[in-house]
């Protein structure tokens, strides 16, 4: 079975959680740039998140089903419609053969999602479905591609409350290696300042513009090169902060004045352009536990799914359904 691409958004590729153990051959991991999107996606079609879905930067596209399909909707809602009626985000439908998907804009956040049941069969290559754009690991989707996915069970119609990331906010950090470069003034200032998601951003990484000085590191031009992994923030020459995302490169020269938790990386890889971003810093053991929580509210995600009920109001065809399904007597 297979998803046909009528038309596709330009940034639109294939991802699921990414390769790792490739850092020391110069290759970052790569995978959503939202992992919880994948967990919400799994739990929606009761599959595993290690399965690969469309990852879909700021515009989606339109598909054909060649044959009944599960699919579910997450991360940045987006409009989307099934044959021109409008279907919900952050739940899981069926296309029937020759029904038509079509994904439109993002209304919040960044990166929206389209999974299909049991993820899409994309080639592996080193132990991963996910493509990597700046190493050359794969490419885009485009039009005319077919997208293979996995059976159709019928387990649809299902819905997931949906997470408040897609605005920016507090990202928790801890200190990085080169914290200590950056005298307390400029720390307690970092943590002080709203930053605004800039224009420039990619799966390699988001800067954040502000008002006033940058920030800069004692002896940043004596850095040597060390490894860097998602979520570091490293300060550019102009005193501007870039967070790494999934496909940064594996080592680099600039201080980095903290780094995002992992639990927060969602939140910061969806903030859009101009949405406001401040900087908590907590210790090590604190991190640990809110990360370990962020661990426990992934494996409960499956028992959140409820059942998604139609608002009438949304129904445009409403008279034809047959909605009393037979008569009782009053008196008996």
């Amino acid at each position: 079975m297979s998803l046909l691409v009528h038309q596709i958004g330009p940034a639109c590729t294939v991802q699921d959680q990414g390769r790792s153990g490739y850092l020391d051959q110069g290759l970052s991991r790569s995978g959503a740039a939202d992992q919880l999107a994948l967990h919400e996606g799994a739990a929606l079609l009761g599959h595993s998140p290690d399965c690969a879905a469309l990852e879909m930067a700021g515009m989606g596209g339109t598909f054909e089903a060649t044959q009944p399909i599960s699919i579910a909707l997450t991360g940045a809602p987006m409009s989307a419609n099934i044959d021109g009626s409008p279907v919900f985000w952050n739940a899981s439908h069926t296309l029937e053969t020759g029904q038509k998907l079509t994904i439109g804009a993002v209304t919040q956040g960044t990166y929206g999602y389209l999974h299909v049941e049991g993820g899409i069969d994309a080639p592996l290559f080193l132990g991963s479905r996910s493509t990597h754009l700046t190493a050359k690991v794969g490419r885009a989707v485009q039009t005319g591609d077919m997208l293979p996915t996995g059976p159709h069970s019928g387990s649809t119609g299902m819905k997931l409350r949906p997470d408040e990331r897609f605005t920016g906010g507090t990202l928790r950090v801890v200190a990085s290696f080169q914290t200590p470069l950056f005298d307390q003034d400029t720390l307690d200032r970092f943590a002080q300042t709203v930053f605004r998601r800039g224009a420039r951003a990619n799966r390699m990484g988001m800067q954040l513009d502000s008002d006033g000085e940058g920030f800069a590191a004692k002896g940043q031009l004596n850095i040597l090169s060390e490894v860097i992994t998602p979520g570091d923030i490293q300060m550019t020459g102009t005193g501007n902060p870039f967070i790494l995302l999934p496909e940064c490169q594996t080592t680099g020269g600039y201080p980095r004045i903290a780094t995002v938790l992992p639990c927060d990386l969602p939140r910061a890889a969806q903030t859009p352009a101009g949405g406001q971003i401040r900087f908590e810093f907590v210790t090590m053991d604190e991190a640990v536990t809110l990360h370990a929580a962020y661990l426990a509210d992934l494996s409960r995600l499956r028992a959140r799914v409820e059942p998604l009920v139609r608002d009438p109001h949304d129904i445009p065809d409403l008279l034809s359904y047959q909605l009393i399904g037979g008569m009782i007597s009053a008196t008996e």
